[in-house]
C-alpha cells in the first residue's frame, strides 16, 4: 500500500497553475533565483545596503572572506564589496562575544558575506539580544544566517508573536526555533497563516499543530496543496489524524520528494521487506523513511549477516533502523559479546530487547552489574573496544532474554 501511495503521487504532477500557487505559498519568487539578490529586492536587508552588490568580485573583499575561512572559490562567486574593514572585523568579534565558534562565523560568512556591512551596535546587537531573551542561543542562527538581515521590529519579532499564538510559551518557541532556525525565514501572510488554515480545514487542533512544529518547525513553511496531498496519503495508509503516529507521519511524507519516497521503498524490498510489513514499520516509526539510503543498507547487512537476525524480526522492531549503528548499537553488541564469552550471559540470548532499552537501564544491567569482574564492558559501552561480531554459537536470536 505504501508503494502504491507512491507511485500514485509520482505519476500525478502538479499543473502549471498549482505549482505556481504552490510557489507563491512557499514565499519563493520564481523571478529571483538569487537568494542575496531576492533579500535585496524585497527591502529585507538593512538600510546600511542601499546600493547592489557589485558585479565583479573585489580582490580585496576576496582576500578577506578568505581570511574568515572561506575558500577562494566561494568567496570569488560572492558579489559584495567590503569597503570597511575595521566595520567587518567589528561584526565578526560581536558574533564571538554572543558565542559563536570560529567555524560558525566562517558559515555565517559564507552564507551571507553582506552581514560584515552592517553597523554591528545598531542592526546586529539588537537581535542578538531579541533572542537570547528568547533562550535562543545567537550561534544557532550560523546555519541560517540571513535571519540576522531581517527587519527585527516588521519580521522577526511579527514572526514570534505568530508562534506565540500556537506554541504559547516562549519555552516552546525556543526549542521549536532552536531546532530549526530557518522557519524564521518565512513569511506569515503568504506562508505561515496559509499553512495553519489548512491544518486546521484538515482537522488538526491547534494544539495538535503546535505538537508538530514541535516535531519539525519547517511545517509552518508547507503549502496548503501539499498540505492537502500529505492528508490524503496518510488516510489511504489508514493513518488518522487522532493516531500517535500521524503527525510524525505528516512531517517524513511533507519532507521527501516523490521519487525519493519511490526509491527508498525499493530499497527495503531489495532485502525482502513486504509491502505489508513496511507499512506496519512506517505506521509504529515514520521516521525510518528518513534514514539515507546507504545507512539502511548498511543496517540490513549488519543485522542480517552479523547478528544473524531474520528481517522480519527487524521490522517488526523499527526502531532499531533509527538507532545509530556506531554510537548505539555496536557498542552495545561489543558490550554483550564480551559477556558471553566470560560466561556472565547464557549464550542462548536474544539481541534485539536490550539494543531497544534506554542508555540507564542498559547501562545498569550490562555494564554497571559486571564492571567490577569484567571491566572492559565499560570500555565497550565507550565506544573503546569495538565490536568483533559473535560466535557462531554464541547467539540464538528466537532464544528469550536470560541473564
Amino acid at each position: 500500500m505504501l508503494a502504491n501511495v507512491c507511485r500514485r503521487r509520482l505519476t500525478i504532477p502538479l499543473s502549471p497553475i498549482l505549482a505556481a500557487a504552490a510557489a507563491a505559498a512557499s514565499g519563493k519568487n520564481p523571478i529571483h533565483s538569487n537568494h542575496a539578490r531576492a533579500l535585496l529586492s524585497q527591502s529585507y536587508y538593512s538600510s546600511a545596503v542601499q546600493a547592489a552588490p557589485d558585479r565583479e568580485p573585489c580582490p580585496t573583499t576576496v582576500s578577506y572572506l578568505v581570511s574568515c575561512g572561506v575558500s577562494p572559490a566561494v568567496a570569488a562567486a560572492r558579489k559584495v564589496r567590503i569597503r570597511d574593514t575595521d566595520r567587518a572585523d567589528a561584526v565578526r568579534a560581536l558574533l564571538r562575544k554572543y558565542g559563536f565558534s570560529e567555524a560558525d562565523i566562517t558559515r555565517t560568512v559564507r552564507l551571507d558575506p553582506l552581514l560584515l556591512t552592517f553597523d554591528p551596535d545598531r542592526t546586529i546587537r539588537p537581535k542578538l539580544d531579541f533572542f537570547v531573551s528568547l533562550g535562543i542561543q545567537p550561534r544557532l542562527l550560523a546555519t541560517e544566517p540571513h535571519i540576522l538581515a531581517r527587519s527585527l521590529e516588521k519580521h522577526i519579532i511579527p514572526c514570534i508573536e505568530f508562534f506565540r499564538t500556537i506554541l504559547r510559551t516562549d519555552d516552546n518557541i525556543h526549542i521549536a526555533v532552536s531546532r530549526v532556525p530557518r522557519a524564521l525565514m518565512t513569511d506569515i501572510e503568504s506562508t505561515m497563516r496559509p499553512a495553519v488554515e489548512a491544518f486546521l480545514s484538515h482537522g488538526l487542533s491547534m494544539e495538535a499543530i503546535a505538537k508538530l512544529l514541535m516535531i519539525h518547525m519547517g511545517m509552518i513553511k508547507t503549502p496548503p496543496e501539499r498540505i492537502r496531498e500529505a492528508f490524503h496519503d496518510l488516510k489511504a495508509l489508514g493513518l488518522r489524524v487522532t493516531d500517535t503516529g500521524f503527525l510524525y507521519g505528516f512531517r517524513v511524507i511533507c519532507s521527501l520528494r516523490r521519487e525519493t519516497m519511490v526509491r527508498k521503498v525499493a530499497v527495503f524490498k531489495s532485502f525482502g521487506v513486504s509491502e505489508s510489513d513496511l507499512f506496519r514499520a512506517f505506521k509504529t516509526q515514520p521516521t525510518i523513511l528518513l534514514v539515507g539510503d546507504e545507512t539502511i543498507k548498511k543496517k540490513f547487512r549488519f543485522f542480517l549477516d552479523v547478528m544473524k537476525l531474520e528481517i522480519a524480526d527487524v521490522m517488526a522492531q523499527p526502531l532499531t533502523l533509527a538507532l545509530s549503528l556506531e554510537k548505539n548499537i555496536m557498542p552495545r553488541c561489543a558490550v554483550l559479546s564480551i559477556l558471553m564469552k566470560e560466561g556472565k550471559l547464557k549464550r542462548t540470548q536474544k539481541l534485539i530487547p536490550p539494543l531497544l532499552s534506554n542508555s540507564r537501564v542498559f547501562s545498569e544491567r550490562y555494564v554497571l552489574r559486571h564492571a567490577k569482574d569484567v571491566p572492559d564492558v565499560v570500555k565497550a559501552f565507550e565506544g573503546k573496544i569495538k565490536f568483533q561480531g559473535f560466535g557462531e554459537s554464541e547467539v540464538r536470536t528466537s532464544v528469550p532474554l536470560n541473564d
